[in-house]
């Protein structure tokens, strides 16, 4: 999957489609996701151009690795769904096609709130 400057989340980092941000920072941006699959989903992408989690790894400067895993901690953080603060919380990335990806940009989705459930069924 080659990245593609005009995916959803590429318009949302430059501006060009609003979001309802929850945190933001030189590496990266969260965002409440418009179609929630739990009481709290919130998305959390790098502002670099990574398709995936392969992809990130491999481009990845060791600065943009740190400052999007402390990125994604902050974020919830924020929403009161870590273990210091709440119950916890999944964090979940789709990766390809049998993964389950639908945008061609890194995204983490965190779930919280209430009981997650399985994984997979």
């Amino acid at each position: 999957m080659s990245y593609d400057d005009n995916n959803i989340f590429a318009k949302i980092l430059r501006g060009e489609i609003p979001c309802k941000k929850i945190y933001e920072d030189e590496y990266v941006l969260s965002f409440h996701d418009i179609n929630p699959q739990k009481k709290i989903h919130a998305l959390v992408i790098p502002k670099g151009k990574f398709t995936d989690l392969d992809d990130f790894a491999k481009k990845a400067t060791d600065k943009e690795i740190v400052g999007f895993i402390k990125g994604v901690n902050k974020v919830a953080v924020k929403l009161e769904i870590t273990m210091d603060n709440g119950e916890g919380y999944r964090a979940l990335v789709n990766i390809g096609e049998f993964g389950g990806q639908e945008v061609p940009h890194l995204h983490f989705h965190l779930f919280g709130g209430e009981k997650i459930g399985k994984m997979v069924q």
